[in-house]
């Protein structure tokens, strides 16, 4: 896809999520709205994926969301995609539905190979998969998103030190560092420090990215590709702002987990304007 084709279709996904969070006035549309660019770009310009969707994904790129809470973002890229309906994500955090509010292997939703949601565990089952295709002799990669609150949890830091003893350099992490969590800014809730510093300390390749330009965020995936097969597992510091996209969401903690009432769905959709159509 063209740049300005990625461009319309995240401004695309950003209306996805803000309806899907209003319909059933639950979910997190904060920090899906910040990552709706580099979802974007990763599954419709840089991933090695296929809707006709395999647990395994042998020969395939995988792709592993450890901030389950921002599934709305990922539903959204998965469906429209192909690898569901496009019609589905209105049954989003409804009865029955295989969209839960945090991903789930039990509804059998293609596009989802492991639970997500229980926070820090994402860069764990990463590594697993990276060494199971170490085994399998599969040159594809692993790629996990990861949040920065989501780095307070320990099992980040053990994880972390495995990789890099066991130089799982076909792992690849992308931290969305927009720093803020649901009790406000990380650095008042629980400050992470210098990552960059901490990840290198421990082993790994640490890149930073824009995360919320199309061109500069695919230039980052491009580089962080480029990265691998070195020695060495990759980390990516993806800058991003919560709720970018719309001016009374952005930048702030307050929209972490809230969902738009009417007249507030009205203003944020009116500030997204794309070419595609609607679910």
């Amino acid at each position: 896809m063209k740049l300005e084709e990625l461009e319309d279709l995240a401004t695309q996904v950003r209306r996805d999520v803000l309806r899907m969070v209003h319909h059933c006035q639950s979910g997190h549309p904060g920090a899906s709205l910040g990552c709706a660019d580099f979802f974007v770009a990763l599954f419709f310009s840089k991933l090695k994926h296929n809707p006709k969707f395999s647990m395994e994904g042998k020969g395939e790129d995988l792709f592993f969301l450890s901030n389950g809470h921002i599934s709305p973002v990922w539903y959204s890229v998965l469906a429209r995609a192909g690898y569901f309906d496009l019609g589905e994500l209105s049954t989003f955090r409804r009865l029955n539905s295989r969209l839960q509010g945090h991903p789930s292997t039990h509804e059998g939703l293609p596009g989802v190979r492991v639970a997500s949601g229980s926070l820090g565990q994402g860069i764990s089952v990463g590594i697993g998969a990276a060494l199971g295709k170490r085994l399998d002799q599969d040159p594809q990669r692993v790629i996990v998103l990861t949040g920065d609150g989501e780095l307070q949890e320990g099992q980040n830091w053990e994880a972390a030190m495995f990789a890099a003893h066991h130089k799982v350099d076909n792992l690849l992490v992308f931290v969305d560092y927009n720093g803020q969590q649901i009790d406000g800014p990380t650095k008042e809730v629980m400050d992470n420090g210098d990552l960059s510093a901490k990840f290198k300390a421990f082993g790994w390749e640490v890149l930073e990215a824009e995360g919320n330009d199309m061109e500069k965020v695919c230039e980052g995936i491009e580089s962080a590709f480029a990265a691998l097969g070195n020695g060495k597992p990759v980390l990516v510091l993806l800058h991003t702002e919560m709720g970018f996209g719309v001016d009374f969401m952005v930048g702030t903690h307050k929209w972490h987990g809230i969902a738009p009432n009417d007249e507030q769905l009205e203003k944020a959709l009116a500030q997204l304007n794309s070419t595609l159509q609607d679910y």
